[in-house]
């Protein structure tokens, strides 16, 4: 079995990824120090920058462990150079699950990774496929809520705690959300292999709709708060309290005064 790209520049790294790193790692320092003259600025900037970095890791991922699968077409379509404009569709990748987040804090799933899954065998295969996406975003809340649960936040500037808190909330949300069994979602795809042909055929035609169908949910409020209560539980598990991610996403919406989350030294 091939595990190897056909091209060395099939794997390299995009320009356009390092680029997005970079911006993350200025604006986050930028964050830290105080040196922006508008700090909700900074924060949104480098929320924005890491989520976005997020999004690439989690297609990566998906290609990734395709690829070692036995899919070697996904290096030609660019999907191990963690360019962004390459998973499925700009709108789709980037601007929607960014408005997402903007709009309400929550860290939808963005584009897709086209698999061959013809040129895979086995099912546990094709389950390690689609779970590695969400694994991803698991993995990154644990670096964002290591400070916290770690009580290792003695000296860190408020600023950068309140948009770690936020990026957390995000990659927490991801998480969950990536792994419900809905169909269109990686969680359905860690169970579809285990299911029937039968169900498999009568479950198809919805998989365009299953994220409109968990994004309309979310706008029933009894829903919406119930979802939230769970993220907010398991936040406070790991450490960040409700005012962290509460001011975290007050700061992100820099356009918007609020005193409560006022920024302090």
């Amino acid at each position: 079995m091939t595990t190897a790209a056909t091209r060395h520049s099939d794997r390299r790294i995009s320009p356009v990824f390092l680029g997005i790193l970079a911006v993350t790692a200025v604006t986050g320092w930028a964050t830290w120090t105080g040196f922006a003259e508008q700090p909700g600025l900074a924060v949104f900037l480098f929320v924005t920058a890491a989520w976005i970095v997020s999004l690439c890791l989690h297609e990566y991922a998906h290609a990734r462990t395709a690829l070692h699968s036995g899919d070697i077409s996904v290096g030609a379509k660019g999907y191990l150079t963690l360019n962004p404009v390459k998973y499925t569709h700009a709108l789709l990748s980037i601007v929607l699950p960014v408005l997402f987040v903007i709009m309400g804090g929550i860290g939808l799933p963005g584009g897709a990774v086209f698999i061959e899954r013809g040129r895979i065998r086995g099912r546990w295969r094709h389950s390690l496929i689609s779970a590695a996406g969400p694994l991803t975003n698991v993995l990154f809340a644990a670096v964002c809520t290591a400070p916290f649960w770690l009580d290792a936040l003695d000296g860190v500037p408020t600023d950068f705690r309140y948009a770690l808190a936020f990026l957390a909330l995000l990659q927490v949300t991801a998480a969950i959300l990536n792994f419900l069994p809905v169909p269109g979602l990686d969680g359905y795809g860690v169970i579809e292999p285990w299911l029937s042909h039968g169900i498999r055929r009568q479950v198809e035609p919805f998989a365009p709709f299953g994220l409109l169908f968990v994004f309309a949910l979310l706008w029933v409020p009894a829903l919406n708060g119930a979802f939230f209560d769970a993220i907010d539980a398991v936040l406070r598990g790991l450490g960040i309290s409700d005012i962290d991610s509460y001011c975290g996403f007050e700061l992100y919406r820099f356009w918007q005064t609020n005193e409560i989350c006022a920024v302090t030294p």
